[in-house]
């Protein structure tokens, strides 16, 4: 009980001192100013037109590089402000109305076909819709003069935000590196479960995809914010730090994807001896609090945790490593006694770069990482399109974008016939569940109005309580603003309590507008459920997209950045100073791509069971294409952090025939031309070859055991373990191509 107490205790101060309450912070002092003020003034009658358009234009100022942000809140203004004048200009006929909130609903829709921020410009568009159905306003006069207002609380949110940004600049960098290193603690987690947990191993497999698409998506904020920033106002102390966490961040988050082992191999090599696995598993379970920790400090500050518990763990991996020897035996034990010596050596690795986070916490000044060039860096950085063609290439039933404008643009036209049918009192309520809770994939929208119903019907009864215990308008306007704060705050994080929160908003604001606050509340549910309702079953029946049928050009993108990552990885352990840029160029993209089909694997088991065809043959091409980058990068971060020998002929030749496989599995589902594959007796003769390297290696030893030299030295230990690695990696990369084409294959007859 006591420690869930204190857990809960840390929470709510993490959440406290977050950039997400700060922001609800902002974003509450943005509004409420102008009511407070043009109150003061006696101009209040203006003040609700620039809390409005402060409202509307907030959505698109989300972490990133700070000429993004200006540009979408500008662009969102000039959105909302046009939006606002059609809708109430044609207010007054209403078949032309409804005309023209449908065009504007599908043209609106169609922004998101350009990314993230451009969705919450969107998503500011479809709102302005809503909100001018809540406004009366009939002579072209007012018109003007409500729009014009919009425009300058859209202004007046942005030189707010300027000015928070300013006051504190990195506020968002510091929360989204803290989530990143608690996503990526989380992450070690798990892999430290797959170790000695075999009938467990798809359960955590498939939390660890989950994982590593969130970490992905933070890494890809983090570069626009950390590299974008470099590059606008140069280097200084405090982003050099930034960026040192953010490296490391991506180099345990590679070595941890490298480290996925051939757990049937694994079980085989240990299976009556699990229990020398046991400190490994826990040198993992270690340095993800360590780094679960660390994540707290970058928000809530304090000292760093000591380094004792860790370091101890690490030693006792040296004695498990010992035992296991003494216990089976020299050379029976040799494979072993390898397979654990890589992984305390990936582990050491990964401990390193832990304490190099800690050396930064602690302002150590250490730029040795941090020498990226700018035109470097640019290169990292994901840019997006904005030109026309992009929306044209959605102008198809076949784009999910398109189907789900259509869907939302008849959702929202019939939402809103419905309300006014029905002569329900705020029939705009129905549209803005629409608005907030539709999305292009069914699960999502299932989800979300679960949870908005859920929230609305908690923050519906906690406002009716409060309206038994008290009629005084003075706490009503201090709660409205309370949980105004809160709503921002929390709507990303928890879209069930921020629905909860928003139903308690407005009953308080209507309060101080209508005594009958219970009606309110009766007709926010009663909006909320029909609204709720409208958009799942417009995601089921109109235009459905499901998302098996879109998975193609994912899986596609994943097998080619795959094979491009391989040869990558090729040229590196030919040349690796020469190379190690381009290296890490292709890794960035497979693993972009890799995260995107996790996604839509997810998006897949969101679905109705009735639409999840073929689920098993799906989940089996994702672990596979995730095993083979896992393989790829077990070999590339050895080459990368080792003194290795030179790349062999054979070597060269297995790659090739591996990356032809990946390349021929692509266009088989491409329907496009084959890629040649080579002779399997020259594969078969290059593994001999490698194998037989590690076998002259391994008797040289033995010899040398039975001399007396029990001692192997550095050397010897490192031309086996790469020997070791290289071998075992490429048999088994030969052995998942092979099958990842016939999955391939079999799914391609299935779906066409």
């Amino acid at each position: 009980m006591q420690n869930k107490l204190k857990t809960y205790l840390k929470t709510t101060e993490l959440f406290l001192k977050g950039s997400s309450f700060y922001r609800g912070i902002v974003l509450t002092i943005a509004v409420v100013s102008p009511l407070v003020i043009f109150n003061a003034i006696d101009l209040f009658p203006f003040a609700p037109a620039l809390a409005l358009g402060t409202f509307l234009n907030a959505p698109s100022d989300v972490p990133g590089s700070l000429k993004r942000k200006i540009n979408g809140i500008l662009i969102s203004i000039i959105l909302t402000i046009l939006v606002t004048f059609i809708v109430l200009v044609t207010k007054p006929i209403f078949a032309v109305l409804l005309l023209a909130i449908a065009v504007l609903s599908f043209a609106i829709s169609l922004i998101s076909v350009y990314g993230f921020r451009a969705s919450l410009i969107s998503f500011s568009g479809l709102l302005a819709i809503v909100l001018a159905l809540a406004v009366e306003k009939t002579d072209l006069k007012s018109i003007l003069l409500h729009v014009g207002l919009l425009g300058i609380g859209g202004l007046w949110y942005l030189a707010v935000s300027l000015l928070s940004n300013w006051l504190f600049p990195r506020k968002d960098d510091d929360q989204l590196l803290s989530d990143t290193l608690s996503l990526t603690g989380q992450y070690l987690k798990i892999r430290a479960k797959l170790l000695t947990k075999p009938n467990k191993r798809e359960k955590f497999s498939k939390k660890a995809l989950i994982l590593q698409t969130q970490i992905s998506e933070k890494h890809e904020t983090l570069r626009e914010l950390l590299l974008e920033g470099r590059k606008r106002s140069g280097r200084s102390f405090s982003n050099e730090r930034r960026l040192l966490i953010f490296i490391s961040l991506v180099d345990i988050f590679e070595l941890a994807l490298a480290n996925s082992l051939d757990y049937s191999k694994i079980d085989s090599l240990f299976g009556l001896h699990k229990t020398h696995l046991k400190s490994f598993k826990k040198m993992n379970k270690v340095m993800g609090n360590h780094l679960i920790t660390l994540s707290e400090l970058l928000i809530k500050k304090g000292e760093l945790p000591e380094m004792d518990l860790l370091n101890k763990t690490y030693k006792n991996t040296e004695k498990a490593i010992q035992d296991y020897v003494d216990e089976v035996g020299l050379p029976k034990a040799r494979e072993g006694a390898i397979t654990l010596r890589n992984l305390q050596d990936y582990q050491k690795q990964l401990l390193q770069e832990v304490k190099a986070i800690r050396r930064v916490l602690k302002k150590v000044k250490d730029n040795t990482k941090a020498s990226l060039k700018a035109q470097d860096s640019k290169q990292f950085l994901t840019s997006q399109e904005y030109n026309f063609n992009i929306l044209l290439q959605h102008f198809s039933l076949k784009s999910p974008m398109l189907r789900h404008a259509l869907r939302l643009t008849a959702a929202i036209v019939f939402g809103f016939l419905l309300g006014s049918v029905l002569d329900l009192k705020n029939a705009y309520w129905i549209v803005l569940s629409i608005v907030v809770i539709m999305r292009p994939n069914y699960g999502l929208t299932k989800e979300r109005s679960k949870n908005r119903i859920i929230g609305t019907i908690i923050g519906a009864i906690i406002a009716t309580t409060i309206i038994l215990i008290t009629q005084n308008t003075t706490v009503y306007m201090v709660l409205a603003v309370i949980s105004l704060t809160f709503a921002f705050s929390l709507i990303q994080q928890s879209y069930k309590a921020g629905a909860a929160f928003i139903t308690l908003n407005i009953v308080f604001v209507y309060s101080l507008i209508d005594p009958n606050a219970f009606l309110v509340v009766q007709y926010r549910v009663i909006d909320t459920v029909l609204g709720a309702s409208i958009a799942v079953l417009a995601n089921y029946i109109l235009f459905p997209s499901w998302e098996y049928k879109n998975l193609d050009s994912v899986i596609v993108n994943v097998m080619t950045s795959n094979s491009n990552y391989l040869e990558a990885t090729k040229k590196l352990y030919h040349h690796k100073e020469a190379n190690r840029l381009a290296y890490k160029l292709y890794r960035k993209e497979a693993f972009l791509a890799m995260s995107n089909l996790n996604a839509a694997f997810q998006r897949v088991t969101q679905d109705p069971k009735s639409k999840q065809k073929e689920s098993v043959l799906i989940y089996d091409i994702v672990t596979l294409n995730h095993t083979i980058l896992s393989a790829i990068a077990s070999i590339g971060s050895y080459i990368l952090n080792h003194h290795t020998t030179s790349a062999s002929e054979e070597f060269d030749t297995i790659i090739d025939s591996i990356s032809n496989s990946l390349k021929h599995a692509a266009s088989k589902l491409e329907s496009t031309k084959t890629v040649a594959i080579s002779e399997e007796k020259e594969i078969d003769q290059a593994h001999e070859k490698l194998q037989k390297r590690y076998e002259d290696l391994s008797l040289k030893r033995d010899i040398a055991i039975e001399a007396g030299q029990t001692q192997i030295d550095d050397k010897a230990l490192l031309n086996l373990q790469e020997a070791h690695l290289i071998s075992n990696q490429l048999l088994w990369l030969k052995s998942l191509s092979i099958n990842l084409t016939n999955v391939a294959l079999k799914y391609k007859s299935v779906f066409n």
